[in-house]
């Protein structure tokens, strides 16, 4: 763990405010959609697919508050916008709604098309500068050191709940996880993770309170940049800080700022869905159980079919161009609509059929602006459900699936809870530890490499057997 010394207590930092329900409004003006509001909630894969019979691989949309918009359904069409940045640009500030003062100040898309100085919203020259930092930072991530502190994380939350029978792996699991380890690969403590999980889900459900809830994270990120400049450590913050780009502070913060929530919310939506699609889908399970699907399968399976982020607002056109057919003028949004692109039939004719293997999806978009730490959230998201289920091994669902809920908003769909039970058993006797030598004056955390006490070849006991093997084993005793 990192020194907490030079932090300040999180009951010192301001409260995250309390979430607050989306509007519920009808249909649109004009002939265009609302992406938001009850359809959009309750059954936002039939939308796409009505919106893709009537208009097509583009489809004319409206953003809360009536902001019209287009919506990208085709896959190519989204890799082509993705991947022209001589027509189709990440600057916000091109936005013709936003020139023209259309957007109000409590708008609750703010925190997301608000130009900052992060690499999201360049494009060219300025946006290898900040993207080359970013990357280099996360090439300096030691893969195994967070595997095993993902474990250690893991296994201090199932002790949390074991003894019940019964949890929500989206609260208890799915949702804290995640934010354990994005606190600690950025240098702050693990007691700000809680306070961060309910600040980071409003901003991304865009919220009447998404604003504040921005504000609460960029004063915690803050503070963070400031001790960090003063007290550098072995951390992604540091590394930052040091780049030889130069970051200024507030560049620090705002690109700390779309790591830590990026990751959180498609990590924590990664690992409660394909928990649910483990314990719901027979398919699945009999391919698990049959030991054809390894856990890196099955994670690519989700990807495709629940992508963590179902949408992205994030282009704006330069000039007056065509797409699709449609005439799209300077300065109009472009929503890439990754959830519907993967089920597109031109690419997949068959969504029945396994892809094993098959990165093409869109989960983490495409082109220069590509998720750049996708697979460290592939390893926290792996390695979490892999402890819970050596743990656990007779996980079942304590509800019926078609009681399971989900809340849609223009950014993901995710599940609300996931109920389960299973044989209750005390909490593990023998915690694992990790030993912390200081080097350079800092504490090793996952990012530097790391032993834990009592595993051979600094291998913890968890990782030297494969999730599918587990459930394998757990059908077996069923």
């Amino acid at each position: 763990m990192t020194d907490t010394s030079e932090h300040p207590h999180p009951e010192a930092l301001p409260t995250p405010p309390p979430q607050c329900p989306a509007s519920k409004l009808g249909p649109g003006p004009g002939g265009r959609t609302r992406l938001y509001g009850p359809e959009a909630e309750n059954d936002l894969h039939g939308l796409y697919e009505r919106l893709r019979k009537e208009h097509g691989s583009v489809a004319p949309v409206l953003l809360s508050g009536d902001l019209p918009a287009w919506l990208i359904l085709g896959y190519r069409e989204n890799l082509d916008v993705a991947r022209t940045p001589s027509r189709f640009s990440r600057d916000s500030r091109l936005w013709t709604e936003m020139r023209e003062g259309r957007v109000p100040p409590d708008h609750p898309l703010l925190p997301i098309v608000t130009w900052q100085p992060m690499c999201v919203f360049a494009d060219g020259e300025q946006h290898e500068r900040w993207r080359g930092a970013v990357n280099d930072a996360i090439a300096r991530f030691d893969r195994r050191g967070i595997r095993r502190y993902v474990t250690q994380c893991a296994n201090q939350l199932v002790d949390r709940f074991c003894a019940s029978g019964e949890a929500d792996l989206v609260h208890q699991f799915a949702e804290p996880l995640p934010m354990m380890a994005m606190t600690e690969l950025l240098g702050m403590p693990e007691e700000f993770s809680p306070q961060l999980v309910s600040a980071g889900r409003d901003m991304i459900k865009r919220s009447a309170t998404a604003v504040q809830s921005n504000e609460f994270v960029q004063e915690t990120l803050r503070k963070l940049v400031a001790r960090k400049r003063a007290r550098p450590g072995a951390d992604f913050t540091s590394w930052l800080l040091e780049h030889p780009s130069g970051l200024t502070d507030d560049e620090v913060q705002q690109h700390l700022r779309l790591v830590l929530i990026a990751a959180f919310e498609s990590t924590a939506s990664l690992m409660a869905n394909t928990l649910k699609m483990v314990l719901t889908d027979i398919r699945f399970r009999a391919s698990l159980a049959g030991g054809h699907m390894t856990l890196p399968d099955a994670v690519e399976q989700v990807l495709w079919d629940e992508p963590p982020f179902v949408n992205i607002l994030g282009r704006w056109a330069i000039q007056d161009t065509e797409l699709a057919g449609r005439q799209i003028k300077a300065g109009d949004a472009l929503v890439l609509g990754l959830a519907a692109a993967n089920v597109d039939t031109a690419v997949r004719p068959d969504l029945d059929a396994p892809i094993h293997g098959n990165r093409a999806h869109l989960a983490f978009s495409g082109g220069a602006h590509e998720c750049p730490g996708q697979d460290v959230g592939r390893a926290i998201a792996g390695t979490g459900i892999d402890a819970l289920l050596l743990r656990l091994p007779d996980l079942k669902l304590a509800i019926e699936e078609s009681e399971l809920d989900y809340r849609s908003t223009l950014l993901c769909r995710h599940l609300t809870s996931l109920p389960v039970k299973f044989t209750p058993h005390q909490p593990s006797l023998h915690k694992q530890t990790i030993e912390k030598t200081p080097v350079d004056g800092t504490v090793p955390s996952p990012v530097q490499p790391a032993r834990l006490s009592g595993a051979s070849g600094g291998e913890t006991p968890a990782s030297r057997t494969s999730w599918w093997k587990s459930v394998r084993n757990w059908f077996r005793r069923s």
